[in-house]
């Protein structure tokens, strides 16, 4: 993957009648001549050993055209061009992502429908996991039930929350790009903006849907980015991605199944029973998105040498990148509370999840370690997240979380960890993450009596305090 915004090509799209429809592509020209009618033969990807569309967005979507589909290849690029919707073509999106899943992975391994036996092992897991968080969290289970899904069940049931996701780092594009024409000629250009605008939505739609399948080949459940991706309590697995998450880990599958199955019935446990986190994480995710902006000089050079013929200019922008975080305080803080709040909640499920586990799996220190370095290392989750909305995140913040959440745990037991989730404000900042040991040894304020004091108060018996008696006290000491 690239680390640019929104820097993913486009792979070569499969023909559906398999080496006849590849022995018709080559008979056809790779994409050149009468089958390439948008002229796209100069460029990388449009023929040849890359495969038809390997770098060229109308290609991927097109496929290998000859006479018969030009009807069609221009229908679609109608719709491209007439769409009116949002910052990003999602209807475009989604078809790009599911045909990315139909191409498998790059080990070939295509997706399939999840079988009942598939089914009744993830119901099963999740089962028994809910069992094990029972003794490692007081938050009671947030699974109201556990599902199976294939890598296009995953496309369809995260999309919109990609969308959330998304939208307000497109948003800046697309306002930019009427910003950078002078006022007095906006008017005259408005046919212009609207089809750059409407052509910016399908590009960012093609890279958004590029980047959603490649993840879904990748992913194991819905929190793998440690955000709720999926619908409210459903607890899911991809069965197909957690074997071969665990193939060369010399551990059994069952075993794999199960650990997968408790972080996955972790997050959902913290997303069900602390009901201002997901928009306390989402609104994390805007603020930052919020702050970053446009590089309006490669802007304008797009818009000035836009040509309506040649719509992968705007491809180009987008894969080299135009988007930079800008460096100011509030565009600081916005980051720091993004990335600790992440951590945070990466970090109770680590702490949650190895208490669950140690003592009842063998292998729970060797797929702990494994997940951590995924982690560490920029896995896929973290590249696609990166690339979408332009952020790096900080791994090694989730090692400290987990080390304070664990802490906290010895210190206060598994109530009061848990208790820091009843309120935004109770919990851990990026300067505690730090000091995780400073935080959790921090003498407290004792708030018994206030507590006592307001109960009398409801029910109408207590006395007020009477605090000028301490300032006669403070009088009488300094006579």
């Amino acid at each position: 993957m690239s680390d640019t915004p929104f820097g993913f090509g486009l792979p070569p799209e499969e023909p559906e009648d398999g080496d006849e429809g590849k022995k018709k592509d080559q008979q056809s020209g790779g994409g050149q001549g009468p089958a390439n009618p948008f002229g796209f033969g100069g460029l990388p990807g449009a023929g040849g050993s890359g495969g038809p569309g390997a770098d060229n967005p109308l290609a991927a979507m097109f496929g290998s055209l000859n006479p018969n589909d030009l009807g069609a290849a221009f229908q679609q690029l109608g719709q491209m061009l007439s769409y009116e919707g949002g910052p990003v073509n999602w209807d475009m999106a989604k078809q790009i992502a599911r045909q990315t899943v139909a191409q498998g992975t790059p080990d070939g391994v295509k997706d399939a429908s999840v079988g009942p036996a598939e089914r009744s092992a993830v119901e099963e897991a999740v089962r028994l996991a809910d069992l094990w968080l029972d003794d490692a969290t007081s938050l009671p289970s947030g699974s109201g039930s556990a599902v199976a899904w294939s890598r296009a069940e995953w496309v369809e049931a995260t999309l919109p929350a990609w969308q959330e996701l998304v939208d307000p780092v497109a948003e800046r594009v697309g306002a930019a790009m009427g910003d950078v024409l002078p006022e007095e000629m906006q008017a005259m250009a408005g046919p212009l903006i609207g089809m750059m605008r409407s052509m910016g939505g399908a590009m960012f739609g093609t890279q958004i849907g590029q980047a959603v399948g490649v993840l879904a080949g990748e992913v194991v459940g819905s929190t793998d980015i440690g955000l709720p991706l999926g619908p409210v309590g459903k607890a899911a697995l991809l069965p197909a991605n957690v074997e071969a998450f665990g193939k060369d880990l010399g551990v059994a599958k069952e075993e794999v199944r199960l650990y997968l199955a408790l972080r996955e019935a972790a997050h959902q446990r913290l997303f069900a029973h602390v009901p201002w986190l997901r928009s306390h994480l989402f609104g994390a995710v805007d603020g930052y998105a919020r702050g970053i902006k446009v590089d309006t000089a490669k802007l304008e050079d797009v818009v000035g040498q836009f040509d309506p013929q040649n719509p992968e200019q705007l491809q180009d922008a987008l894969q080299q990148g135009m988007f930079q975080p800008e460096d100011t305080p509030a565009q600081k803080a916005a980051l720091a509370r993004l990335e600790t709040a992440l951590a945070l909640v990466e970090g109770w499920v680590d702490a949650v999840v190895h208490a669950a586990a140690k003592p009842r799996l063998s292998s729970a220190d060797a797929l702990r370690e494994t997940l951590r370095r995924r982690r560490a290392t920029g896995g896929p989750a973290e590249q696609t997240f990166a690339t979408l909305i332009g952020l790096e995140l900080r791994p090694r913040r989730l090692r400290d979380a987990s080390r304070l959440w664990a802490s906290l745990t010895d210190a206060r037991g598994v109530e009061g960890r848990d208790g820091l989730w009843a309120h935004p404000d109770m919990l851990p900042t990026a300067s505690d993450l730090d000091d995780p040991d400073g935080f959790v040894h921090r003498e407290h304020l004792d708030f018994s009596e206030l507590d006592k004091m307001l109960g009398e108060a409801a029910s109408g018996s207590a006395e007020k305090p009477d605090l000028r008696k301490k300032d006669d006290e403070k009088g009488d000491d300094t006579e």
